[in-house]
Order: structure tokens, then sequence, then C-alpha cells
């Protein structure tokens, strides 16, 4: 076993595999150990599936003896969200409402993944419910930051990400209704991607908002997103040999997204674009007041849906709540039922707009989160520090999904500041194509 596997890339790991180089099973047992060993392991993972992992690894290690591998990520382990159902083993999503959950059947995109030969080594920590951004949970257990573990982890995907920063998985799964992919994986500097509504399956996922629902990943690289999305969509990874940003068009998007940036993400953002353009990418700036619209009309869109799929279970025990949380989702029995039908046919107006205005381009670049991490301590004592953290967290990244968008973060080599780009629906392959690329230009130094 090596220590060189903590944190390399999914796809190398794969590669090592397919070499002869590593054997699943040894793999699969370093990061269980890994996970064993960590002083904050029952933060992060709400359940270790320690048994599966070693069944899933021993036919891994099988098919690579006899060369019939499933893909390049065969006997690769990784972390899945506990809203993913994961049959006869518990499924809470965050929840105390849901305890003792357990489903009969893998949700859809894990069967396709564990058909493509991952390795599931557990369940991890998330927001209750998924509804909120900053990934604080004083009800089941909050994740540390994994670069400042006083701050908050970003959520709702929050052991999704710190697992995967921490080395205790080679990359975790999670979901994105408003941000909750892109905002963990920005502020532990991962990349992470948020799929189009509909790209991946939601069969067998705990719902928040089943309109803005997505599933995707977060992980070390563009090449891990690729792969991992392919496992999970049952098709082959996008292609990303020759990937280049000379002659692409971007432009950034200059309405809401960078109003009340902290610095440290502003300069991030800015020496990130230089980079872009020094790799030949040409790029304009514009006001998109259809985000400013859209941005203004979304809150009932999202409470309302949220509050009537758990009214029932949150009503009948809301003591289980955490208060900030239970409120945002009780807003939403205040949205008449002629309020948010309008507002999804205003919403559907301003998709159009904006698609309009983004022709021509290959993507729409944005600051991934206006702020740093807060501390988590003062988010659990202070409720309006909690809820205007929390919608600032998740402003940029909620673009992309108001818009209908798919959405990639990366990081940009500091600290919890991301560069995001956002792609027209359904593109995840040119986007990967584009990340890929737009990686390689912000790897360079100067």
């Amino acid at each position: 076993m090596s220590d060189d596997w903590k944190f390399m890339t999914a796809c190398d790991l794969g590669r090592g595999i397919g070499y002869g180089e590593i054997n699943p099973q040894d793999l699969t047992e370093y990061f269980l150990d890994q996970i064993d060993a960590h002083t904050e392991r029952e933060a992060i993972y709400a359940r270790k599936t320690a048994k599966r992992a070693r069944a899933e690894a021993k036919d891994a290690a099988d098919r690579a003896k006899s060369g019939l591998r499933a893909s390049l990520l065969d006997g690769v382990p990784i972390s899945w969200k506990d809203l993913f159902d994961t049959a006869g083993i518990g499924t809470e999503a965050g929840t105390a409402l849901l305890k003792g959950r357990v489903p009969q059947e893998d949700a859809r995109v894990l069967k396709n993944a564990t058909a493509r030969g991952l390795v599931c080594l557990g369940k991890t920590h998330m927001t209750e419910l998924a509804f909120s951004g900053l990934g604080v949970n004083p009800m089941t257990a909050t994740p540390p930051n994994a670069l400042a573990p006083s701050q908050a982890p970003g959520g709702s995907s929050s052991g999704a990400a710190v697992s995967t920063a921490l080395g205790l998985a080679v990359a975790g799964i999670g979901s994105d209704t408003g941000g909750s992919v892109r905002a963990p994986a920005v502020w532990n500097d991962l990349v992470g991607l948020k799929t189009t509504s509909g790209y991946l399956s939601l069969e067998g996922v705990v719902p928040l908002c089943a309109r803005f629902d997505t599933v995707g990943p977060l992980c070390r690289s563009v090449e891990d997103a690729a792969h991992l999305t392919a496992a999970m969509a049952d098709h082959a990874p996008a292609d990303l040999t020759g990937a280049s940003l000379s002659g692409k068009r971007l432009l950034i998007c200059e309405t809401v997204a960078l109003d009340a940036c902290e610095p440290e993400t502003i300069e991030a953002f800015e020496a990130a674009i230089g980079k872009l353009s020094a790799a030949g990418a040409k790029i304009d700036m514009t006001e998109m007041p259809e985000v400013a619209t859209a941005t203004e009309i979304s809150s009932p869109l999202y409470t309302a849906e949220a509050y009537a799929t758990w009214k029932k279970k949150i009503e009948a025990a809301p003591n289980l709540m955490f208060g900030p949380v239970r409120e945002r989702f009780r807003a939403g029995g205040d949205v008449s039922a002629v309020d948010y039908i309008q507002g999804w046919q205003h919403l559907e107006q301003l998709r159009a707009a904006f698609m309009a205005r983004m022709a021509g381009y290959d993507a729409v670049l944005a600051p991934t989160s206006p702020i740093l991490p807060p501390d988590t301590q003062r988010l659990l004592n202070d409720e309006a520090y909690f809820g205007e953290r929390n919608l600032l967290a998740l402003r940029n990244t909620r673009i992309g999904n108001l818009m209908g968008l798919c959405s990639l973060t990366l990081p940009t080599g500091r600290a919890h500041c991301g560069l995001m780009l956002m792609a027209p629906p359904f593109e995840e392959a040119r986007l990967l194509r584009l990340g890929a690329a737009a990686e390689a230009a912000l790897s360079v130094d100067g």
C-alpha cells in the first residue's frame, strides 16, 4: 500500500489498476483504514459500508486479473451523499425526521456506477434534506472544512466534499439543487460538476425540489468528473483529448455575480480570467438583467416545492430540525399556487432571454462563491447571520440552476476560491472539454 494513493485522482488510480500496479482490494482497505484512523470520521461519514466495499473490491480485482474491467474507474472507492438510496443500508438525508429509513434498492445512479466497477465506501453527512449551502448541521453532524476546520464546509454535500478533500475517499457523489455540489467543492478546493436537470436519473434520490434537483461528482480533476458522470449515466465519458481554450469565447456575468464579493474571491477570479485569456480565450463582460430578475423571484419557487414535499414530515416533529433550516422550509407555506405557477412561467421566459444573450459564447463565467467559508460556531449561534451567509453562499451557483444550465467549478489556486463555468443545458461533454482546458491554464504559475 502507498500513501501516494490518498490524494491521487480517480483516473490515475484506475490506470494503476489497469496496469496491474494497484490491487483494488488493497486500495479499498487503504481507504477504509484512512476513514477509521481519522479523528473526525463520525462527523464525515454517516455510515461506512465496509462489507459492501470489500465485496465490490474483490469483484473488481477478479475482473482486473481476467482483463475484463468494466471501466477505467473499475475498483476505485468513492463516497456517496446520504440521500442516495443504498439497498439494506440506512439513507436518512441528514435529518432525524428520516431516522431508521432503510431502502430496499440502490438509487439508479448508484446501480450504474456499481455496474461500472466503482466501490461504495459509505454514506456521507449532509445538510438536513439538502436545504442549505453552508453544510452546518447540529442535528446529525457537521463535517469540518478540510482546509480550515473551524469554518463551514459548504453544503449541502458537505461530507462528500470533505471525505474527498481529506483523502477519506477518492471522490464523492453529491446533489445540487441550488449549489450543493459546487458550494462545498469550492470551499474545499475541489472540482465539482452540476449536471443539467434530467441528465442523470433521480430515481432513488431523496428529493428536495425535484424540478431543480441534479446529481454530480466532487473530485480532484475534470477528467475524474467526466468519468464519474459517465459511470452514473451509463454512457461513454466525454473526450477531453486536445482540449484547448484557443478561440473560445467566454462571457463574464457582471449582473449579481460580482456584487458584494469578498476581496479574496475577486482577486482570485481576476487572476483566473487573466490565465484563461493568456491561454487564448476571448473574454467579454456584459450585464445580464435576466439573472437579477430570476434571483429576485427564485425563493418561492424553491421553498414552495420543498415545503410541499416535506410539510407532513416536518410538522409531525418540527423540533427534530435545526430552526433556520426548518423555517426556510416553512416559508414555502405562504406561497400561493397562482404565484408559484406564474413564477415558473416567468422563469421560463427569463431562461429563453438568457440563452439568447449567451448565443455565440462557449460558457458564462463567474466566481463560484462570492464569500469565503464563515465560522461554524457563529452560524450556529446567530440565526440572522446563518440566513444571510446561506443566501450569499448559494447566490452565484444558483444562477446555473435557475437558468437550467450545466455548471462546473474549478479551484483557482487560492484557498476557498473557485472559477465557475456555465454552459447550455445538456452540453456536459462540451463543458467538460472546456473545463479541462481551463484547468490546464489555471495550473500555470504566475
